[in-house]
């Protein structure tokens, strides 16, 4: 882990990059290996919130039967596309 001092961070409270251990770990995210992979965080952060958030969604719908799935969402079939 000590390369990790010399690794960027994103300052998640002030939203600035910095180099090395300058925040504590709870206000930090990274490490990344530039600045200005760093000063992306709040979008890579964003992006894979929203895959994990599809992944969860994917995994609680395993098994639902395609009309309960589609009414969830408020879309209608017609009966061919019931499932039943």
């Amino acid at each position: 882990m000590s390369g990790d001092s010399e690794k960027f961070w994103y300052n998640l409270t002030t939203g600035e990059v910095e180099k090395g251990f300058e925040s504590p770990a709870i206000d930090r995210a990274g490490p990344f290996d530039t600045a200005e992979e760093a000063a992306k965080a709040p979008e890579v952060i964003r992006e894979r919130s929203r895959a994990w958030a599809e992944d969860e969604r994917r995994e609680n719908d395993w098994g639902t039967d395609v009309a309960d799935t589609a009414l969830a969402d408020g879309v209608e079939l017609d009966a061919d596309d019931s499932g039943r």
